[in-house]
């Protein structure tokens, strides 16, 4: 009998964690997954707010099962939810000009560092791109610009000319590198004749135009991919709530709708098009406005999902929208660093909202906003972004690696498109979340968001690590 009590004992860590079963929305039962073992190594690697240590592998640990009264990460991959597209950043026209500058070798190794599958790279996995130039170019431009008064109702002047000097050939190589990147796309705005005030800054798109604008995402799409570039999704307006920026439109919700539903979501289908629609992609203090489009039937079934940045609103707001349709995708497309952050403040904030936060509320993927600019954080537009840090400064050939470089390597280096999020829960001030990859490996990101050094046990299948992070210090763990 004693055997037998001694057998529920030993079992019993694992029957805790069976009990809260959640359901698999992804019938992803194909994936591997091999149980914890004694003497399981256990990886990790470690960046610290005071950059003592940044992106650093240390010594592995080893599953077994330690008695100690320090909390528990408990990790269950019975219970699966949404699969990851990727993590990134917006490869901004500006981004792109600094990178082409630099001699053939450095940029060689550099592209190699960011996107390759390799041990040595960050295995950058998504991009966003502006439609037309973002802030973050050093001249406003749509791709069918016309002198004042003049209207180009045909599109007989679109060309993407403008980003053929430095985007598309960086994304060409970008490609031969990894060929899989998936790639999202949105315009800051309407070329200028399109719109209510015919300036480049705020306005409206008049809804005579509507459908002339729907072409014009068609005649983009093609267009890219006549360059062996494909989009995989448009999200139809950056910002739409933002009227302040060089270039910006407003876009409001019930535009959106109707433009969706009307316009664009038919001219996608009528040009035998497969490119995603993603909604809304702006700050959660507004889930009303995605809501708003995908209460109307007609416009939902053109829908892939919607899109958050978090300058407003908490991160809570995408499980609130997956909630209402769950059937419905959702991404999180942008968050800047700011020249006048700190990277202990900023690792912080951004690993616990960014990249868990989204996750942990059902985003599909992850991207900071601009990859690169230069020390001076330059090339903007005028009125554009005099602030944002890239996650990369290049100053000629030289490179520094910023916060935010930091801040999606931990994810992208690790979890491969396909993973999918697992369940883990939150406990203390241990910010953190699980995702299982296509290989069956475990990845465990953990943000200790106290003001202490924390000592906890990663647990799996009833064997566990124990460990510890610094305050603020993030660490991904996999097994």
């Amino acid at each position: 009998m004693k055997y037998i009590y001694l057998s529920i004992l030993l079992c019993l860590p694992v029957m805790l964690m069976s009990c809260n079963k959640a359901k698999n929305i992804n019938g992803s039962n194909s994936i591997a997954d091999d149980s914890a073992r004694p003497g399981l190594p256990l990886s990790y690697w470690i960046t610290k707010g005071d950059q003592s240590v940044l992106l650093q592998q240390q010594a592995d640990l080893k599953f077994g099962v330690l008695t100690n009264a320090y909390p528990f990460i408990d990790v269950d991959s019975t219970q699966k939810f949404q699969s990851i597209d990727g993590f990134g950043y917006t490869l901004t026209g500006g981004s792109a000009y600094l990178i082409n500058r630099m001699n053939d070798a450095e940029k060689s190794a550099l592209l190699q560092e960011l996107f390759s599958a390799n041990n040595t790279s960050i295995s950058i996995s998504y991009l966003r791109l502006s439609v037309g130039s973002s802030d973050l170019n050093a001249s406003v431009f749509s791709y069918d610009d016309m002198p004042s008064g003049q209207t180009d109702t045909a599109l007989g002047h679109f060309s993407i000319d403008p980003d053929k000097t430095d985007l598309v050939p960086l994304l060409k190589q970008i490609l031969l590198i990894n060929p899989s990147i998936k790639i999202i796309a949105t315009a800051w705005s309407a070329p200028s004749w399109m719109k209510t005030n015919g300036n480049t800054i705020g306005g409206s798109l008049q809804p005579g135009y509507f459908s002339i604008y729907a072409k014009y995402y068609v005649k983009y799409i093609q267009a890219m991919k006549a360059e062996g570039i494909t989009i995989d999704a448009i999200a139809p307006q950056n910002e739409p709530l933002n009227p302040n920026n060089n270039p910006s439109m407003v876009m409001s919700a019930a535009d959106q709708l109707v433009f969706v539903k009307n316009n664009l979501g038919p001219s996608l289908q009528a040009a035998g098009l497969s490119t995603k629609i993603v909604l809304y992609d702006h700050n959660c203090d507004v889930p009303d406005y995605p809501l708003t489009i995908l209460h109307d039937a007609d416009a939902r079934k053109y829908a892939d999902g919607s899109a958050f940045h978090l300058y407003a609103g908490d991160i809570s707001a995408l499980s609130l929208v997956h909630n209402a349709y769950p059937d419905k995708n959702i991404y999180f497309t942008e968050q800047y660093t700011a020249s006048t952050g700190d990277f202990a403040g900023d690792l912080r904030w951004h690993l616990k909202n960014v990249i868990i936060g989204s996750m942990r509320n059902w985003s599909r993927n992850a991207l900071e906003w601009n990859l690169a600019n230069d020390p001076a954080y330059n090339p903007h537009t005028p009125g554009g972004c005099t602030t944002c840090k890239g996650a990369l400064t290049i100053n000629g050939n030289a490179v520094t690696r910023n916060v935010a470089y930091y801040i999606i390597a931990h994810a992208s280096k690790f979890v491969v498109p396909g993973s999918i999020r697992i369940a883990s829960n939150l406990t203390n001030n241990l910010q953190n979340v699980a995702l299982l990859t296509p290989s069956g490996k475990k990845v465990l990101i953990v943000e200790n968001d106290g003001n202490d050094i924390a000592s906890f046990n990663i647990r799996f299948k009833g064997q566990w690590v124990t460990t510890t992070l610094a305050a603020g210090a993030v660490g991904t763990y996999t097994w």
